[in-house]
């Protein structure tokens, strides 16, 4: 069973979410997970089907998203480049990654055939990473492609109102945030996050971070991560030498070995393992423990 991460650029419409899950589900994928966050207008969904069967509950799930969600009106403090802004289908284990590739490409060609530009990153763009194709955003991404840069699918201008989608094959990638405690400001939580991403002064490996305020949470200070190392606690002591951390929260699931060494004085919201929410599917424990 592989799992896929699609992130829709809609997290304040609960009936659009909800209709966008129907449609996954309605395709054969099983949803382990919905994350929404208003102030980033973003959900991230968590899914997981058999090879063959994933890649075509996505494209279901992309057609409502696509019928439903404008660009063109859309406000929210993420990056983003499309509705279906990123798809990427992941690996747990050595030797689901040739699955993953396949299904991941399978993927691209029909998200093509919605209309969709289709980028690839990652181990099919041999390293071409998302951070690249969402300089400047979705307005960034249509000038480069008006400049020359060609689609690995579809269609080589933006959907005018679901713009482009970015895929790839990955293992387990933690999104993970942590709230900066009072008195810290967005100043504040964007100093944090260059010091901590990768390459900058006390960067960590695979890291990425940016800094933000969430006015739905009271102008609540928070760096958000995503983290590819899967270590937490790590993260929040990188974190830690520059400000306090109120609490984290978990944006979709995480293998549960990344929360080895977590300490207690620090909650983290939404809190649950990829392998839990496998367990409800009935997988055999031997290969839960794969995850990790």
């Amino acid at each position: 069973m592989l799992l896929a991460v699609p992130n829709v650029s809609e997290g304040r419409d609960a009936a659009v979410l909800e209709a966008v899950g129907e449609a996954f589900a309605a395709g054969g994928a099983r949803v382990l997970d919905r994350h929404e966050d208003p102030d980033h207008n973003r959900a991230v969904f968590t899914l997981a089907a058999e090879p063959g069967t994933l890649h075509e509950a996505l494209t279901n799930g992309a057609r409502e998203a696509i019928e439903h969600i404008d660009l063109t009106r859309h406000e929210g403090l993420h990056p983003h480049v499309g509705a279906i802004d990123v798809a990427p289908v992941v690996f747990r284990t050595p030797q689901q990654r040739g699955a993953a590739l396949a299904e991941a490409l399978a993927l691209g060609d029909a998200l093509g055939e919605l209309g969709l530009p289709v980028f690839l990153y990652g181990l099919l763009a041999d390293g071409r990473t998302r951070a690249e194709l969402r300089t400047g955003g979705a307005a960034g991404l249509a000038q480069r492609m008006a400049d020359g840069l060609r689609p690995d699918f579809g269609p080589d201008s933006m959907h005018p109102t679901a713009g482009a989608v970015l895929v790839a094959a990955r293992p387990p990638l933690v999104a993970f945030n942590l709230e900066l405690g009072p008195p810290a400001t967005a100043d504040d939580a964007r100093a944090v996050a260059r010091a901590i991403r990768e390459g900058g002064p006390a960067g960590l490996p695979g890291l990425r971070a940016i800094g933000l305020t969430l006015a739905a949470r009271g102008d609540v200070a928070q760096v958000s991560c995503n983290d590819e190392a899967l270590a937490l606690a790590a993260l929040l002591e990188a974190v830690e030498r520059h400000a306090p951390v109120a609490e984290a929260e978990l944006v979709g699931l995480a293998p549960q070995a990344a929360f080895e060494g977590w300490p207690d004085r620090v909650p983290i919201r939404n809190r649950a393992s990829i392998e839990e929410r496998l367990s409800s599917l009935g997988v055999p424990k031997a290969d839960r423990r794969r995850s990790r």
